[in-house]
């Protein structure tokens, strides 16, 4: 009870947790030893809406056929049960390497979800999931330097990790105080376009989907994260890690997924993100990596054993953001008091070669591998 009281005040207060240690978090990797992964359905993908603190989001990653890449994302917040504030951003990067990156970032009014919480719509912007499940239309007119009118299809199977995509934080199993769930759609077909003041960007080629929920103070759950999102013709290999503070061990948990046309070759939590080369970032003494590789295991639907590798330079930086310098105010307000909290992004998108081994059948393939490495306290 001591503990969940100290935890209560860390929630509120924005304090650091004590340490609680690695047996406080029962990992989603855990449940995928069982069953490495669980295809979603349309249930699945019902918006939560918590009350009491988290950052919940439906974020849709673009990659155009004509080399730009963008985002599309709603953010659900709450506050401590005390607040809640709805957020829609959009990120493009320009193909030619000297366009500054246009970020676009805008508090939404009188927001709501449909009865069965598989749509989100407020003034000037809807996120509606199609009857059959398989598609999302993103439409949005808040910021006049961005309007946004996209069709996400989903190309491949969904997939959750484990049994139900989520780890749970706190020292009774039973009674978990926090938790982090997420849900994917690894390789989308996207149509459609974001008009800036100066231009109309075609988006059709390649999307990858997350609904994310993390019903805790961000800070708390994750200390770092590793993302990449590769893309080809015929492939797509996503993999989503992050770290706990050291109130949880410094765990690490990892979900990673390789898919093809129609078909989710193979799913789970077992694989590696390694930051092969760093140089220490003046500016916050981050450990800012240069290159990296990306490992993923897993077992076909048919029992074959497969793998897969993507790795080396990441190449010129894409983007550095400072999360507080951009982040909207309630995200502010949750890590505002939080001792040793300097959170960066640091995001990449080189062109590499992915390795795939399916039953000792290997397969070479060149894409676009969007990456980030996220650093937080």
């Amino acid at each position: 009870m001591f503990n969940w009281a100290k935890q209560q005040l860390a929630n509120v207060a924005g304090t650091q947790e004590p340490i609680y240690g690695p047996e406080a978090i029962q990992v989603v990797g855990e449940q995928a030893k069982d069953t490495p992964y669980t295809e979603l359905t349309k249930n699945d993908l019902r918006w939560k809406a918590m009350d009491s603190t988290s950052v919940e989001t439906q974020t849709f990653y673009l990659m155009g056929d004509n080399g730009y890449i963008g985002m599309a994302q709603v953010i659900y917040s709450n506050v401590a049960g005390i607040r809640t504030t709805c957020q829609f951003n959009t990120k493009i990067f320009y193909p030619d390497g000297k366009t500054p990156n246009l970020w676009s970032s805008d508090p939404l009014e009188n927001y709501e979800f449909d009865d069965e919480k598989f749509n989100f719509f407020a003034d000037g912007c809807s996120l509606e999931l199609s009857e059959d499940g398989s598609f999302y239309t993103i439409k949005s007119a808040t910021n006049e330097n961005s309007l946004v009118n996209l069709k996400v299809t989903r190309a491949a199977p969904g997939f959750v990790a484990g049994k139900n995509g989520t780890s749970y934080f706190g020292t009774d199993p039973a009674n978990p105080w926090g938790l982090m769930r997420h849900a994917f759609w690894p390789r989308c077909d996207v149509e459609g376009s974001i008009i800036t003041k100066t231009e109309e960007v075609d988006f059709t080629g390649r999307a990858f989907f997350i609904h994310a929920l993390q019903g805790m103070k961000p800070h708390h759950a994750a200390a770092r994260w590793n993302f990449c999102n590769f893309q080809s013709p015929t492939y797509s290999a996503v993999m989503m890690e992050y770290t706990t503070p050291p109130s949880y061990g410094d765990t690490i948990v990892r979900v990673g997924a390789v898919a093809t046309e129609g078909k989710l070759l193979f799913a789970g939590c077992t694989g590696e993100c390694t930051h092969t080369e760093t140089t220490n970032d003046p500016e916050n003494e981050w450990p800012e990596p240069s290159a990296a590789t990306y490992h993923w295991e897993g077992k076909t639907a048919e029992g074959k054993e497969s793998s897969a590798d993507l790795g080396g330079s990441l190449g010129e930086r894409k983007d550095r953001v400072d999360v507080m310098a951009e982040v909207p105010g309630f995200v502010k307000a949750i890590v505002a008091s939080a001792a040793g909290t300097k959170p960066y992004i640091y995001q990449w998108a080189p062109k590499m070669t992915l390795t795939v081994n399916i039953g000792g059948e290997e397969h070479k393939e060149e894409g676009i591998a969007y990456t980030e490495a996220t650093f937080i306290s």
